[in-house]
């Protein structure tokens, strides 16, 4: 294999492929990168075995062939070369390693076989269906911040993506949750998405198709089966990942649908007042008590070693006044949620769940459970 790229489409190619491998690996070829040249362009594939990125960089191709080689050591040193470098891959079976050189900087890689790489198949999955990439930014973003860390109940370590009927009209929905908060998200639902299976896309999988929504173009290629997704993005960089096994809880039962007290509040400012007083607490993590009446909330937070931290905030709320507690930093990923000046709280109790809505934005919901004061 012989074939010269220009620095920067080889930088941007391995840029969005290194990301997927593991620092560490029981595996020695997941470590490495794939390159395959052929005519005039060179693709690079990487996996982790549970999910696949593949991208492609116009190159002028000496000699046609694949090899792997070790994934972030080429990047890092792609990264070092200068930029508008013309960069010369080279790999014969005489010299069993991959020579990287431009100007006067030489490097020599250990290279495994390409035929050890494990390629994922892409059988099985449905006919294309076109997202607007900004659609499925904001989907993505909107909900994300919610998928759960615990292991214990995988089922909710990912976003699940599916589509509902809503009032006659098909949507796309987004819902991620851990048990105590609940973000969803909703688009109308692009041609052809009508019943597909729904999924449950791993939390790395959602992260790195957020990474590479970024040079997307207008429209992204979404593919689903019971157990793959796969985006295809612009150019010709495409990411194929397995899905969660299991059953995403019945999340409709958890929305609240006749929450009666209503408060309006400034959504920057509440956030700030949130994070001055969370600054008494030992970690984000503890609780911020909210006394709502009308025209007015009172934050406490209290700690027996920090000592107590007190802020009043201006609201539009006239009902009986009440008290109800929140983990602040929930408090605070839904605020930087909402994109208008105003967040809308919705309360039954202090200890039913709470509603949040965006008024600019109808079709993205939150549900927060309170903790107890």
């Amino acid at each position: 294999m012989k074939l010269t790229i220009e620095r920067a489409a080889l930088l941007k190619a391995l840029g969005h492929v290194q990301s997927v491998v593991e620092r560490r690996n029981t595996i020695p070829i997941l470590s490495n990168v794939l390159l395959s040249a052929d005519r005039e362009q060179v693709s690079f594939s990487a996996t982790d075995l549970d999910m696949e990125i593949v991208d492609e960089g116009a190159a002028h191709v000496d000699v046609p062939g694949q090899i792997t080689a070790p994934a972030h050591t080429l990047y890092e040193i792609v990264r070092k070369l200068p930029d508008g470098a013309d960069v010369s891959l080279t790999y014969s079976g005489e010299d069993p390693r991959l020579l990287i050189s431009a100007g006067r900087s030489k490097f020599n890689l250990p290279v495994l076989p390409a035929g050890d790489f494990p390629v994922m198949s892409a059988d099985g999955l449905s006919a294309h269906i076109q997202v607007d990439a900004n659609d499925l930014i904001r989907l993505i973003d909107k909900t994300r911040f919610a998928i759960s860390t615990e292991e214990t109940r995988y089922y909710l370590n990912g976003l699940y993506v599916h589509t509902v009927m809503d009032g006659g009209e098909a949507k796309l929905r987004a819902v991620a949750t851990d048990g105590h908060r609940l973000a969803l998200a909703e688009m109308p639902a692009p041609e052809g998405s009508a019943g597909q299976p729904g999924v449950i896309i791993p939390r790395k999988t959602i992260n790195e198709a957020r990474r590479l929504l970024e040079d997307a173009g207008e429209n992204v290629g979404f593919q689903v089966s019971a157990q793959k997704v796969r985006f295809e993005f612009a150019g010709a960089s495409a990411l194929t990942s397995k899905v969660i096994d299991g059953s995403f809880p019945d999340y409709m039962r958890v929305i609240p649908r006749d929450n009666q007290k209503i408060m309006t509040v400034d959504a920057e400012l509440f956030a700030k007042a949130v994070d001055r007083v969370a600054t008494i607490s030992a970690e984000k993590s503890r609780s911020v008590k909210l006394a709502i009446e009308t025209g007015r909330m009172t934050l406490t937070v209290r700690n027996m070693e920090a000592g107590q931290g007190v802020e009043e905030l201006e609201i539009d709320y006239d009902g009986e006044p009440f008290e109800i507690g929140f983990n602040a930093r929930y408090l605070l990923d839904v605020a930087g949620q909402i994109n208008g000046e105003i967040a809308e709280f919705r309360f039954a109790d202090p200890a039913s769940p709470t509603l949040v809505l965006d008024p600019t934005d109808p079709g993205v919901k939150y549900v927060l459970m309170p903790l107890r004061v």
